[in-house]
């Protein structure tokens, strides 16, 4: 049984694939498996996998889906297909420097409490010509009260402002390690979110049940961002805006619940502050009328999530918890991304 298995979800993403599957062959970690979750593609996807499993330098295994499961159902396949101690997750979309699966070993087995490991997740196109510093793609995350949530240092350029081992929210699901007690002890990803905000809500959910989540500075990987379904996607958008409102309902303390209404208000005026200087997530849709499409899919996505309430709240009573509702509320405001910050900021 390998030490770790690293799970890569894929759908019609070919050579994206090719190329991350490249860079888990160069890790020097000398005792891991891949699973490749297959979700239904048509490119050649699965025989590419199978190809590259011939002169793989470690185990690599198919896992097809005839239809598109989904992010959550298809790296939960991944979880129930392997035994391994820890469990690695790598987006299709990213390539993992040789270090990354050792480096995220070793800051999680530092005690047992740690359940979750987040790796510095870097702009891939900055890497092929970089002349100065590379941007920050995630190193970690931070939330706003209304459950939106962000990547940290998300656009900086990465002059080592983040460079130390120290404490984190969650792991971003592009590139994470997870311990399997700790799936074993909360379950694995909640299907209902399909894909966005799901890694947010397996990270919440864990830190709930008092598991702790290190940022691993030595673990970098860099990540070609919105090649799933693309930047200006109102789909993404859609999505985005429903996950935030399930994950509220089912994993947020009551006294913040309440509130949410008003922090919701307040991000969207700063989206719209924000968006007439064409600054933040809304400059990815040009013109009046890309901007209004935009809000449009946002109203969508919170009027899409209300179907699914009373099914949240049922989840919401039978969540492990170990932490209080004092401390959880603590715990998602001392992660607090400033307004402002959230409001300008792009993906």
């Amino acid at each position: 049984m390998s030490k770790i298995a690293v799970i890569v979800v894929n759908w019609n993403r070919r050579e994206l694939l090719r190329a991350c599957l490249n860079s888990l062959a160069k890790q020097n970690h000398p005792n891991f498996e891949v699973v490749v979750v297959d979700n239904g593609s048509g490119d050649g996807s699965a025989e590419l996998v199978s190809q590259m499993g011939e002169s793989f330098p470690a185990p690599l295994r198919l896992v097809a889906n005839s239809v598109n499961r989904g992010f959550c159902a298809a790296n939960n396949q991944g979880f129930a297909a392997t035994r391994s101690e820890l469990v690695a997750l790598l987006n299709n979309d990213a390539e993992a420097d040789p270090g990354w699966l050792a480096a995220l070993e070793a800051a999680i087995m530092r005690a047992d409490d740690i359940g979750m490991a987040a790796s510095k997740i870097l702009v891939w196109e900055d890497n092929p010509s970089a002349t100065g510093p590379e941007r920050i793609d995630k190193c970690g995350h931070l939330i706003y009260p209304d459950g939106q949530n962000r990547g940290r240092g998300s656009g900086q350029p990465d002059r080592g402002q983040f460079d130390r081992l120290e404490e984190t929210l969650w792991p971003d699901g592009c590139a994470a390690m997870y311990r399997r007690a700790m799936l074993e002890d909360i379950g694995g990803f909640d299907e209902d979110f399909f894909a966005y905000a799901d890694d947010a809500e397996l990270g919440l959910r864990g830190r709930i049940a008092g598991w702790r989540c290190l940022y691993v500075p030595a673990a970098v990987v860099r990540h070609r961002r919105g090649a799933t379904l693309g930047l200006g996607s109102l789909q993404r958008l859609t999505l985005i805006e429903r996950n935030r409102v399930l994950l509220v309902v089912k994993l947020f303390p009551w006294s913040l619940l309440w509130a949410n209404g008003v922090f919701h208000f307040a991000r969207i005026a700063a989206g719209i502050w924000a968006a007439a200087r064409n600054k933040g997530e809304i400059r990815h849709y040009s013109g009046s009328w890309g901007k209004l499409r935009a809000g449009m899919a946002m109203a969508r996505g919170t009027w899409s999530a209300l179907p699914l309430i009373p099914r949240m709240l049922r989840k919401r009573r039978g969540l492990r918890r170990r932490l209080t509702p004092r401390q959880v509320r603590k715990l998602l405001l001392s992660y607090r991304i400033p307004l402002r910050e959230l409001s300008e900021q792009a993906t």
